[in-house]
């Protein structure tokens, strides 16, 4: 009779969850676990001698908890989280299972890893505790390997579970996002994915109205890095919503432009500050603009005119390295060498050349290219690439600069013969794989290990790292 009683509670308690956040994808959530067709372990915990375990059944995109070794009375279930594991329904234990009397082991359900019908990106976890005890033990998170099967797939999938119905991504700030989308943009031209296009609309038409509207704020480079992503994005899909947008972004910035310190962008509205990053971005922008329209005259001159300036401003240093920004008095103000002040100006000038065919323009991106994989500053005695941060705290901005920098440094890759760069492009990835990601194949700021946290800055820079050295 108290077996009987278990198992009837044990059943109910699976009903009601099932009832309470069912999800259906090629199966519906409380599929029976036996019917899987394979299933994989993924990852284990013990908690008082009981091993917890997740499996996953990659072909049903679904997974179960299993625990051995316990007693009656021991429960185990899933978590699932759409975020990447930042949040899940709290108390809504999905399968829960409860060893019945005379066993010593029991498993849960299969429940779904992703909502389709809700652009659900999920994860899942097990968990579970020793009969009455308080205590309870989890994995860490995982997932199938749908959207995940090759790194570079687990990487963008990884990055669009911080994705929000708002458009933006979770765990990081505006411009950040215009990174991130911009990932998620050269990942889907690269290996042709269309699994995350629906992003680009969906944010295009959430965001527009944001801060000034058009994706214009106070900082002219918060704006360039969103112009910078819809030309790519209007490049890869044809719509010219997207182009419009990165002219009004473009000229926006250009009407920062004035005659102090000889020439150049001011960084924000308030115009008290001259440095590499809103100037770097709009040679690139406007470069890429004259290149996407035919008989452009005005973008060009305008790139140039800017570029000019820039390359006598003196940021560029005797290293051929770009430091932060000018003094008031309009000397190089001697300020951090931070990765994306490289990378982005080698965008531009890869895009001037394409424009002009001036092989003064490659050469120039070359220099700075070298440079910076011969620094000692910005790569570690392996040779991966470091952001000067990283001993101390890289903050909320920094984490996107290594992003920016391989992004920008990748498409001078692939825009030379025999792309030269390759090899010191894939021991970054092959480092990151090795030390730098967790379960999730979530990536830290730290490409050569150890991990620390996740976030999406993070996470667009560790795929764009994998985009650059994709072939």
């Amino acid at each position: 009779m108290a077996r009987y009683l278990i198992l009837l509670t044990v059943a109910l308690v699976q009903l009601w969850q099932i009832q309470a956040a069912e999800v259906c994808n090629i199966h519906c959530d409380g599929r029976d676990s036996t019917l899987a067709t394979a299933i994989r372990d993924t990852l284990s915990v013990e908690i008082f001698s009981r091993k917890l375990t997740l499996k996953m059944a990659d072909v049903e995109n679904m997974g179960f908890g299993l625990i051995e070794n316990g007693n009656p009375g021991d429960e185990v279930w899933l978590d699932r989280s759409f975020d990447g594991g930042i949040s899940w329904t709290d108390g809504s234990r999905i399968g829960n299972s409860v060893i019945p009397s005379g066993s010593r082991q029991t498993q849960t359900l299969m429940f779904n890893v992703d909502d389709p019908s809700n652009t659900g990106i999920g994860a899942l976890r097990v968990c579970g505790k020793a009969g009455d005890r308080p205590e309870i033990a989890c994995t860490s998170w995982a997932r199938s390997t749908v959207n995940a099967e090759r790194p570079i797939d687990a990487a963008a999938t990884a990055m669009m579970q911080f994705y929000s119905k708002e458009g933006l991504w979770k765990t990081t700030g505006w411009w950040n996002s215009g990174n991130c989308m911009t990932a998620i943009i050269d990942y889907s031209r690269e290996t042709g994915s269309l699994v995350y296009r629906y992003a680009f609309d969906r944010t295009f038409e959430a965001q527009k109205n944001s801060y000034y509207g058009d994706f214009t704020n106070e900082y002219i480079d918060d704006t360039l890095w969103w112009g910078l992503a819809w030309a790519d994005a209007y490049d890869l899909t044809g719509d010219y919503k997207f182009l419009e947008m990165a002219k009004i972004d473009a000229d926006f910035a250009y009407s920062y432009k004035d005659d102090v310190c000889g020439g150049g962008l001011w960084w924000t509205d308030k115009m008290t500050y001259k440095n590499a990053i809103p100037n770097e971005l709009f040679i690139k922008l406007a470069a890429v603009l004259h290149n996407l329209i035919p008989g452009d005259e005005k973008y060009l001159a305008q790139s140039i005119e800017v570029w000019n300036w820039f390359r006598n401003s003196g940021m560029i240093n005797n290293e051929n390295l770009i430091n932060d920004g000018l003094t008031a008095d309009c000397k190089n103000n001697g300020q951090v060498t931070w990765t994306y002040n490289q990378g982005v100006i080698i965008g531009g000038l890869v895009e001037l050349h394409k424009a002009t065919g001036d092989q003064y323009y490659l050469d120039e991106a070359r220099k700075i290219a070298d440079a910076v994989v011969a620094s000692t500053y910005l790569n570690n005695a392996n040779g991966i690439l470091i952001e000067p941060c990283e001993h101390a705290d890289c903050g909320g901005d920094a984490p996107s600069f290594k992003g920016s920098f391989i992004r920008n440094f990748g498409e001078l890759d692939r825009y030379l013969p025999g792309r030269p760069y390759l090899n010191y492009l894939k021991k970054q990835t092959d480092s990151m794989y090795a030390n730098g990601r967790n379960s999730l194949d979530q990536y830290s700021v730290h490409w050569a290990g150890p991990f620390d946290k996740a976030d999406a800055a993070s996470q667009h820079s560790a795929l764009e790292a994998f985009t650059a050295a994709f072939v």
